[in-house]
């Protein structure tokens, strides 16, 4: 395929620069591995009817009244008052959540959702979905923006290096003009073989381990964990 005729592949690395893209014709990945998007691939792949992200508490608590569902979600890596689960994708194992729906709210994460509204079409991307995940945007062949929700508008390591391990899988069929998409690619060609090493520098890995969740973070970086592909439709997240 000659490089004119490929789709074109974008990253922004922060949810502060989502502005500077054009989102109406692409397909928008969401990035969010420590631990929202994450959490989401675990929770539809243990068998969740759907999961509802949300961009507060409050509207959390009303819609898991109305439902009757799961209320989930966190504040700087802690149970955000009122809910009764947390942002763990260890939280949601299929004896738990099959059949339910999940509504879930956090920091970051769904945040970005909302603001990618525009997009052609919103799925979630996860160390935990990479096979699948590059699958489908191989046979959609649509332009790509990869869209990572970092930390509070901070650009964050998980988040680019899970950028770069998708690009790594999709640069021979799409076609790369974007410095941040060469910047994520060569970090995670440095860091391949040492993910979980690499990522204890970084300042989420901090965060999280201070509050004992280094089992998470372990987690969330293994490589096709939760095959599935999570669309965004309509307000509500279910598998493609």
């Amino acid at each position: 395929m000659s490089q004119e005729n490929k789709p074109g592949l974008e990253v922004c690395l922060s949810p502060a620069l989502l502005h500077l893209y054009d989102l109406s014709q692409k397909i928008v990945v969401i990035i969010d591995v420590l631990r929202a998007t994450s959490t989401i691939c675990t929770a539809l792949y243990h068998g969740a009817s759907k999961v509802i992200p949300v961009d507060s508490v409050e509207k959390c608590m009303e819609i898991g009244r109305q439902l009757g569902a799961v209320t989930a979600g966190e504040r700087d890596g802690h149970i955000a008052p009122g809910l009764e689960h947390g942002n763990s994708p260890l939280e949601y194992p299929a004896s738990f959540i099959q059949g339910k729906t999940l509504v879930l709210t956090t920091t970051n994460g769904t945040r970005l959702l909302h603001m990618a509204k525009d997009a052609e079409e919103i799925v979630i991307g996860s160390f935990l979905n990479l096979s699948v995940l590059c699958d489908y945007l191989i046979r959609r062949n649509k332009p790509i923006l990869l869209a990572c929700a970092g930390w509070k508008d901070r650009i964050n390591l998980e988040d680019t290096l899970l950028a770069g391990a998708i690009i790594d899988r999709l640069k021979s069929r799409f076609d790369i003009q974007c410095d941040a998409a060469i910047i994520a690619e060569k970090l995670f060609s440095a860091s391949r073989k040492r993910l979980l090493e690499n990522m204890q520098q970084a300042s989420h890995f901090k965060r999280l381990t201070r509050h004992g969740f280094q089992q998470d973070i372990a987690y969330c970086l293994t490589i096709d964990q939760a095959a599935v592909v999570p669309v965004y439709r309509d307000g509500a997240i279910e598998l493609a």
